[in-house]
């Protein structure tokens, strides 16, 4: 008869697993929310006659809360900084470059089948209306743009997979089960059809996000991360 032992978890193990759980609990709280609220919440962030600061931040708690509190919880919980998840000078040039290289396939493709309509990064469905609302509304509802669909956006992929590749390492050089899971969660919520300039659509997006959690791992740095969501992937 086969002796069977249950594996007995690590402390290390055991924390990442509750980091992991503190995230997806969050987030999916996030979304059930606004999967009950959200086409009113959408109504009124688009309603131009009402005053732009609390539609933004209306908009700006909405995504902070998906993509940003759950790492935040976690950070503030264990006593870790931001820089500890690749913040740092070290390799960020190589991190930026890497990353725009592993989008240039998608933004090809957004050009060639015609879906590009100008290059607008740092804006969202209230951006028009900042700019009509003064110069130091504009420059600080920016700022704010920046910071939650901007920095914590691409930071969010770069601590979660960090969390996963840590829990389940895999020896391989170029699979990783922390870059794979965030690309396939970033795909699903981007729009994609199963036609051929869908495949093509669901191709290069895979290519930019894993490529850029692949050049993040062997950079250490999530620099690039944060450049992606600033200026691409919400630009174009």
């Amino acid at each position: 008869m086969t002796n069977t032992k249950k594996r007995t978890l690590t402390p290390e193990q055991k924390k990442l697993d509750v980091n992991l759980w503190i995230i997806a609990l969050i987030s999916i709280a996030a979304y059930g929310l606004y999967g009950a609220f959200g086409s009113g919440i959408m109504a009124f962030c688009k309603d131009s006659s009402i005053s732009v600061w609390p539609r933004l931040l209306a908009a700006a708690g909405f995504e902070y809360a998906v993509a940003g509190l759950g790492i935040t919880v976690v950070c503030i919980f264990r006593k870790l900084s931001f820089v500890s998840f690749g913040l740092k000078k070290a390799n960020a040039f190589k991190a930026v470059i890497g990353t725009i290289i592993c989008f240039i396939p998608y933004i090809a493709y957004i050009v060639l089948s015609g879906q590009f309509e100008g290059y607008e990064p740092l804006s969202i469905m209230v951006t028009p209306d900042l700019h009509k609302a003064g110069i130091l509304t504009e420059i600080i509802g920016t700022l704010i743009i920046a910071v939650v669909w901007g920095f914590f956006e691409g930071f969010n992929y770069a601590v979660i997979a960090e969390f996963i590749s840590k829990r389940y390492p895999l020896k391989s050089k170029i699979l990783d089960l922390g870059a794979l899971i965030c690309t396939l969660m970033g795909i699903m919520f981007h729009p994609i059809h199963f036609d051929a300039l869908g495949l093509i659509d669901f191709a290069t997006t895979f290519v930019a996000l894993y490529g850029m959690l692949m050049v993040r791992k062997y950079t250490k740095n999530s620099w690039g991360c944060v450049f992606a969501f600033l200026f691409i992937w919400n630009a174009i």
